[in-house]
């Protein structure tokens, strides 16, 4: 039976995030972008202004809320939870490591057009949100599929099913990529390099995340807020010590992305006409893991926050991508391809380093320990630990979001306490087929949004042309911040006031 299932998990996996489906990721950002005027290029100083700039002259932007939404940095830094993750440690690694140098600009070429896709979402999202019976913002990819693609003719049950399926993936996604996998990397790199054990690392973990998680989206935004921001910047400053150590190796190192990218030479020791297609494949499947922008995942948690504007929450999922992929993954690759680790023609690891096999698991660790000593190691397993482990706060929304959809409000509870006791499942379990169904479940809830976002694209469109002759052009005309004319006055007086 285990094998049946393994095969089959196999050849799901290869549809989900094969050829196909990596194809119509790409074709939604390039449409999404066109149909909004390459929004991320023509209007970059809005958008950082709106987003950035605004955190240090908006109070509204970064104040707490008095009601049960949370403030736009808020959502932000909970997405961020659950995207900034190992993904931008081990999975750039990886890229790099199968796909070649080139892989990286894959990345950037897809987080480019992802940004759009996330606006995307993030616009739908807020368009379509509606408050449960406590008063919290419930919204999300489920939500625009029944009630947006479901309004179009015809379309009533394909947006209800499609919405179904989203959810069940998404419910079913969060309890291994958005859980045990997460800290089970936590676990692992706390023995690795502590000698911690196992389960005293999931008892604590446990203990850390059942005091957040079951407090809801308002504690968890509330620790995300503080935590996300170290994060990163920790990880930048440390990255940014090693790229200015090795600057004088800048041009090579963005040559061989270049020339890697279109393979002008083989790709992780295969032949050349191979390399594009590696280069290609891994760069773009990095990437999606990376930011999830085509995913619908952080749209559950965007659309909790306190804005009125859907395009102004929409700018925020702009910079999402900006910060997760093209800072955070650059400056790790950067790292990696400029220690001397990695060959820049093909993206081979050296044979060994200090007696260690160099795996995609280590190697970032290996280039911190060669500029900081054994403190880069554990620079390097702290930062896993807080990225995996906001992962999780950031997950257990998405699922309680999808519980909630699926079976009620009333379920949630139930849901977020089994969430917190699969962790200590996570800590100490070993190679498992949970971890493949995870990472098949997860590009599962990919089909079903971007056939929502491709679907009403048309309206993304028409809301972002709307606030553009609003807030840019100047031009009066009636906002478009809801679906629902109930919510869409709320919005408008709000404004108001």
């Amino acid at each position: 039976m285990v094998e049946f299932i393994t095969n089959l998990n196999n050849v799901v996996n290869n549809i989900v995030w094969g050829w196909p489906a990596l194809i119509l990721l790409a074709f939604v950002g390039i449409l999404m972008t066109v149909l909004t005027g390459f929004f991320q290029l023509r209007h970059i100083r809005h958008w950082f202004s709106m987003t950035l700039g605004a955190m240090f002259k908006d109070k509204s932007v970064v104040g707490h809320t008095k009601d049960r939404s949370i403030s736009q940095f808020q959502s932000l830094c909970t997405a961020l939870a659950a995207t900034v993750g190992t993904g931008n440690i081990v999975g750039v690694a990886g890229a790099i490591m199968a796909g070649g140098p080139g892989a990286v600009f894959w990345m950037w070429l897809i987080a480019f057009f992802g940004m759009m896709t996330n606006y995307s979402e993030n616009v739908l999202g807020i368009y379509f949100r509606r408050k449960n019976s406590v008063g919290e913002w419930s919204g999300g990819a489920m939500y625009y599929l029944r009630d947006g693609l479901g309004a179009k003719p015809g379309c009533k049950m394909i947006g209800s099913i499609l919405a179904v399926l989203f959810s069940v993936f998404c419910f079913l996604a969060s309890f291994g990529i958005g859980n045990m996998t997460q800290v089970n990397s936590i676990s692992g790199n706390m023995h690795a390099v502590f000698g911690v054990p196992t389960w005293v690392t999931g008892i604590v973990v446990l203990a850390f995340g059942g005091l957040v998680i079951v407090g809801g989206i308002k504690r968890i935004a509330s620790v995300t807020e503080k935590i996300v921001p170290f994060m990163v910047v920790l990880y930048i400053v440390g990255s940014v010590v090693i790229f200015f150590t090795n600057i004088s190796q800048a041009g090579a190192v963005f040559g061989a992305i270049f020339r890697s990218a279109f393979a002008l030479q083989a790709a992780g020791g295969g032949i050349v006409g191979y390399g594009i297609k590696l280069a290609v494949e891994q760069g773009m499947k990095r990437g999606v893991f990376s930011n999830e922008a085509g995913l619908g995942s952080s749209v559950m948690v965007h659309s909790n926050s306190n804005v009125s504007e859907p395009v102004r929450q929409g700018m925020w999922g702009i910079f999402e991508v900006f910060a997760d992929t093209i800072v955070v993954c650059t400056l790790t690759a950067f790292s990696v391809l400029s220690s001397g680790l990695v060959d820049l023609d093909t993206g081979v690891t050296a044979a060994g380093y200090g007696g260690i096999e160099l795996t995609k698991a280590n190697i970032v660790s290996t280039v911190f320990s060669i500029h900081f000593g054994k403190a880069g190691a554990g620079f390097v397993a702290v930062a896993v630990m807080l990225f995996a482990f906001s992962t999780v706060l950031g997950w257990s929304h998405y699922g309680s979001k999808a519980c909630e959809f699926l079976f009620g409000e009333k379920c949630t509870i139930a849901y977020r306490v089994i969430f917190v006791a699969a962790i200590y499942g996570g800590a100490v379990m070993g190679d498992n087929l949970a971890w493949d169904l995870a990472d098949t479940f997860n590009g599962m809830m990919m089909i079903p949004n971007l056939i929502g976002v491709l679907a009403l694209s048309p309206l993304v469109y028409r809301i972002t042309k709307n606030y553009i002759n609003r807030k840019i052009k100047g031009k009066k005309e009636k906002p478009m911040l809801s679906a629902f004319a109930d919510i869409q006055r709320e919005q408008e007086r709000k404004q108001t006031t």
